[in-house]
C-alpha cells in the first residue's frame, strides 16, 4: 500500500493491492465515521489517482466527522470482468484499509456495484445512497453504453465526450457550455481505452433486479427526473425493490445531478448523519 499525506484534512492517495495488480484510492477528513465513494463509467477513462485534493472539494462538509474514501476499479482488469467481481475487489479494497463498515455512495456503474456490495457484505453497509444510476441494464442505458462503446472502439474521443455530456447534463447546463466540451475532449483522451470498454462492457451484462430484496440497510435512492443515461423508470423499480428506501428526485436534472444540484451532498450527508 502506498500513500501520501496533504494538508490537515488528512487527504491521502493511496493504493491497495488486489491480486496482481493495484487499485487506486484517496482518502480526506480526520473523522471516526467513514464514508465510501465509488464513481461511475469515467473511472475508465481516468482514475483518482493523486486527486485528493479536488475531489475532497465536494465533501468539505464531511471532514470534521468523517472519513471520506473514493475508490477507483483495479488497474488489470480480465476479459469478463463482472460487476459482482469489481464488488467483491472493493470488499477486499476496504478491508485491506480497516473499513469494517461505512456508508457506501455509488454513482452511476458505482451504484451497480455498491447494490452487490450491500447484497452480499450486508455487513459492512451502515448506509447506503444510490445515485443515478439503475437496477440492471436498461434499453435506455444498453443504447447508450453502446454508443459509447462504438466511440471508443473508433478512437473518436470528441464524440465520446460530447456524446456524454448531452447525455449527462441538464438543458439548461447544456445551452451554457456545450461550446466548450470539443475543447475539454483535447485534454481527455486517455491512451488506450481497454478500462473502458471493461468497465462498460461489464455495465451491459448488469442485472441485480432478482436479489435487491437482499438489501436491508436504510437506502436513499437520489435521480434526475430527465435522466438521458439510465433512463427516468430506474429510481422507481430501486425504490420499490428495496424495502423502505427513501426516493429523492431532482426536477429538471439528469445523471449529472451530483455535480449539478447545489444540495446533492447536503442530502447525501444528512442521510448519512440520520
Amino acid at each position: 500500500m502506498i500513500e501520501n499525506s496533504g494538508d490537515k484534512f488528512m487527504q491521502k492517495n493511496g493504493s491497495v493491492t488486489i491480486g496482481d495488480t493495484e487499485m487506486y484510492y484517496v482518502s480526506f477528513g480526520s473523522g471516526s465515521r467513514k464514508l465510501v465513494a465509488l464513481p461511475g463509467l469515467s473511472d475508465g477513462l481516468a482514475t483518482v489517482k493523486g486527486k485528493a485534493w479536488i475531489l475532497s472539494l465536494s465533501y468539505k462538509k464531511f471532514l470534521s466527522d468523517y472519513t471520506v474514501y473514493m475508490f477507483s476499479r483495479k488497474n488489470k482488469m480480465p476479459e469478463g470482468y463482472t460487476i459482482r467481481d469489481m464488488a467483491e475487489d472493493q470488499v477486499r479494497a476496504m478491508k485491506d484499509l480497516g473499513i469494517e463498515q461505512a456508508c457506501l455512495l455509488g454513482v452511476s456503474q458505482g451504484g451497480m456495484i455498491a447494490q452487490y456490495i450491500a447484497i452480499d457484505h450486508p455487513e459492512m453497509v451502515t448506509k447506503l445512497i444510490l445515485a443515478v444510476t439503475a437496477p440492471n441494464a436498461n434499453e435506455t442505458a444498453k443504447k447508450v453504453i453502446s454508443g459509447w462503446n462504438e466511440m471508443a472502439e473508433r478512437g473518436d474521443h470528441t464524440a465520446l465526450m460530447v456524446d456524454t455530456a448531452e447525455k449527462m447534463y441538464s438543458r439548461e447546463y447544456l445551452k451554457k457550455n456545450r461550446k466548450y466540451f470539443p475543447l475539454l475532449a483535447k485534454f481527455t483522451k486517455p491512451s488506450s481505452y481497454d478500462r473502458f470498454l471493461k468497465n462498460s462492457h461489464a455495465i451491459l451484462q448488469f442485472d441485480a433486479r432478482a436479489e435487491l430484496s437482499k438489501i436491508t440497510c436504510p437506502t436513499l435512492i437520489i435521480a434526475g427526473d430527465d435522466d438521458n443515461t439510465v433512463g427516468n423508470d430506474a429510481p422507481y423499480e430501486l425504490n420499490r425493490a428495496i424495502a423502505g428506501s427513501e426516493l429523492l428526485l431532482y426536477k429538471g436534472l439528469g445523471h449529472g445531478v451530483f455535480e449539478e444540484a447545489k444540495n446533492f451532498y447536503d442530502k447525501v450527508l444528512e442521510f448519512c448523519n440520520r
